[in-house]
């Protein structure tokens, strides 16, 4: 199959060059054009279901909310000149069509006044519920903050809206940061590798091509289906490794071919035979892992999956095609311009001679090395997870800076809110009957542990007894005091209401969590039915969701992975020793996870605010890097099986393999590391944890594992290495056309 590519390419690599360069054209159109990117949401909670009927409450929802902190040092909260100048900022945006009401102490209840107002009285609140979703909400916020200005109080204009604007934001400065410098770093370790400028363009061509590809194919299907903004700091972090990955091993193996004297066609031929086909099978596996995505359904984590394997498949097709074009094109001319550098990693005989070494001491090599990789891994064990919140943005973020100073300025405003949205079947939900339950629910609620107070339409005065509410809820809403009825305005929408529940509990403690399943626990009111929501909510019900659906996932991009294994080298050991490979560096990122971003080791190095981590980050990692470990795994095991099929001798197929092989992963790990830990320069904490946490992983998996372990092991099993019986040999024989 892969000569019969190798074949076409060369006969027709001009056709294939005007494809490539069609297909960069319409990427970058695509990229002009943009897409729908939304924020990483998982459908189905009963969070969500929560925010959802909650959405049209002022008081209750926060995805359309803007808070608009006002301040001032010289001026008190109710002084004429204060009230003016608030007054002047809030009348600009009222015709605002993005706006469907404004809650500020100008106005309303004198409850509502009084909480709007802050304790220090240099401050005031206006809350902003605007129209739309949160996505809309972030798209109106420039416009809105500016129409606010110029004013001569400090404003501050935070809220999720906010968070969600300036995470975009963030986002994309980390992915062209990233960029930047993951270029020249790659480009540097190539001429290292290769000491020529054509060979070491190359690769970065074709990573360049895949990427673009790969995000423009993301725009594409976010306009139909949810995908997540940091799905494109994703899909350019795998989609460059690999593709620069691939690329190397191709022109690797081209150049040797050169270098014995064949044609051009000869080397192109035998360079897809052999590396064409370990980057197919080492795309195939990542692709597997990333597949594993899809099995959480109706998640952001999915989408993401199918965004992952789109950029991979990219990264193979251009590997296979376009990249064998160029090398056509250029023949002998693939080592114009020499550059004076270093060989990197370049050492034959080193690598003989660790192989050798390792495999005179198989034990006590493969004894303190498993135990320091079980070391670096044990963190792992103290893992607590939580949603990402308002500190996964820089101190210097203005969303952030708002919250701090709000935080400040109304400690209650601030506290963690738990929405209880209930849902009556039809009608009002403030009936005589149901303004009773609700009360009585409220008062039942205030009691429970760590709950600071309870905000609802029958919360609005502690001084007004049940029989109160039971008699405005039967009254005409003529005879309602406005008060009353702006109150209604803002907890109240058709059949649904809400109740917000104040605790003292940080939204990721375990105090939280135990205040959202005692009110789960009672789940009728009246003839409604409640449902909760919020932060520690969501948090809950995420992790919920991943522990349900991890183990299947799991299941799948294991026996998968095993089963490309067993397709290309055709034994049932070899798998399974490569798939207890994997779990081992992937264990040593994890712990490397937690030791740095939750427990804040090198948080001063790195600059972060060190927490719990984001639930979706240990499994999109396992699926990622699950694949991305077996490149070096197909590189290395499928050159030791061309030489065992060779020679019939395990001993020196494995001597040979790291000694052809070594200065090859080492120099694609040293690429990957380079890129992976460009991203860790992100300012966002999920995009650095990912990119150290791969950077971490490759490491590992490059010096331990498949210098130290692999060649342990394989000394150890000696021939058993190659079993499989007689039936898989039968088919694995077919699959190879023997």
């Amino acid at each position: 199959m892969f000569n019969l590519i190798a074949r076409f390419v060369f006969r027709r690599r001009l056709l294939i060059l005007v494809g490539s360069g069609a297909l960069l054209l319409a990427s970058i159109g695509v990229l002009i054009h943009g897409g729908k990117l939304t924020t990483g949401i998982i459908e189905g909670t009963e969070a969500g279901r929560a925010q959802d009927l909650v959405a049209k409450i002022p008081a209750a929802s926060n995805d359309s909310t803007l808070a608009v902190l006002f301040g001032s040092k010289d001026w008190m909260n109710t002084d004429p000149t204060f009230i003016r100048a608030m007054a002047e900022s809030l009348n600009r945006i009222k015709r605002d069509p993005q706006i469907e009401s404004i809650a500020s102490p100008l106005e309303g209840p004198p409850a509502l006044v009084a909480r709007l107002r802050s304790p220090d009285s240099r401050h005031a609140l206006a809350v902003l519920h605007l129209k739309g979703d949160l996505r809309d909400a972030a798209a109106a916020l420039p416009g809105i903050r500016n129409a606010l200005l110029p004013s001569p109080l400090t404003l501050h204009v935070t809220g999720k809206a906010a968070f969600t604007r300036n995470l975009d934001e963030l986002l994309e400065k980390d992915l062209l940061r990233a960029e930047l410098v993951s270029f020249p770093l790659a480009l540097l370790v190539l001429l290292m590798v290769f000491r020529t400028w054509a060979a070491a363009a190359l690769p970065l061509a074709v990573g360049a091509l895949a990427v673009t590809a790969g995000v423009s194919g993301v725009l594409v299907l976010s306009r139909f289906t949810p995908m997540a903004q940091y799905t494109l700091n994703v899909v350019s972090l795998i989609g460059l490794g690999v593709a620069i990955d691939y690329s190397l091993f191709i022109v690797s193996r081209f150049r040797l071919e050169l270098q014995k004297g064949v044609t051009v066609e000869t080397a192109l031929i035998r360079t897809l035979d052999t590396a064409g086909r370990a980057v197919a099978f080492s795309g195939l596996a990542v692709g597997v892992g990333l597949a594993g995505l899809l099995f959480y359904p109706r998640s952001y984590l999915s989408a993401m999956g199918i965004a992952g394997a789109l950029v991979v498949f990219f990264a193979v097709g251009c590997a296979l095609t376009f990249l064998p074009a160029m090398l056509a094109l250029l023949g002998e001319r693939i080592n114009w311009g020499r550059v004076p550098l270093p060989a990197f990693a370049d050492r034959p005989g080193l690598w003989h001679g660790i192989s050798t070494w390792v495999m005179r001491h198989p034990v006590w090599v493969l004894v303190p090395t498993l135990g320091i990789l079980i070391l670096l891994g044990s963190p792992f064990l103290r893992l607590k997870m939580a949603a990402t919140d308002i500190t996964a943005l820089p101190p210097t973020s203005e969303a952030r800076q708002g919250a701090e100073e709000l935080a400040r300025a109304f400690p209650a405003q601030t506290a963690t809110r738990i929405v209880v949205a209930v849902e009556f079947p039809n009608g009002s939900a403030f009936t005589p009957e149901r303004a009773g339950a609700l009360f009585d629910a409220s008062r039942t609620i205030a009691q429970l542990p760590d709950v600071l107070g309870v905000e609802s339409i029958v919360d609005l005065d502690p001084s007004v007894k049940r029989r109160t509410y039971v008699g405005l809820a039967g009254a005409a809403e003529s005879e309602l005091p406005p008060e009353f009825d702006l109150a209604k305005q803002n907890f109240i929408s058709g059949s649904i209401t809400a109740l917000t529940v104040i605790t003292s509990a940080l939204p990721g403690s375990d105090r939280a969590r135990n205040l959202v399943r005692d009110l789960r626990a009672h789940r009728n009111l009246a003839d409604g039915t409640l449902w909760v929501g919020g932060q520690t909510a969501y948090d809950i019900d995420s992790m919920t969701f991943v522990r349900e659906h991890s183990s299947r996932a799991m299941a799948f991009v294991v026996i998968t992975t095993g089963l490309v294994l067993f397709l290309l080298l055709g034994s049932v050991v070899l798998p399974l020793k490569a798939l207890l490979m994997n779990f081992l560096s992937i264990a040593g990122s994890f712990g490397a996870l937690v030791w740095i971003f939750q427990e804040g080791h090198l948080r001063s190095l790195l600059h972060f605010e060190p927490g719990p981590i984001e639930p979706s980050l240990p499994i999109l990692l396992f699926c990622t890097l699950f694949g991305l470990s077996m490149d070096y795994e197909v590189l290395l095991l499928s050159r030791i099986h061309e030489e065992y099929l060779r020679t019939g001798d395990n001993t020196h197929a494995v001597a040979e393999g790291l000694e052809q092989t070594g200065g090859l992963i080492t120099s694609a790990a040293a690429i990957m590391v380079a890129v992976f830990a460009a991203f860790g320069l992100a300012t966002v904490v999920v995009v650095k944890a990912m990119g150290l946490g791969m950077a971490v992983a490759v490491v590992l998996d490059a010096t331990l594992v498949r210098v130290l372990i692999v060649p342990a092991t394989m000394r150890l099993f000696g021939d058993f290495n190659w079993w499989s019986p007689r039936f898989l040999r039968r088919l694995f024989e077919t699959a190879q056309g023997r």
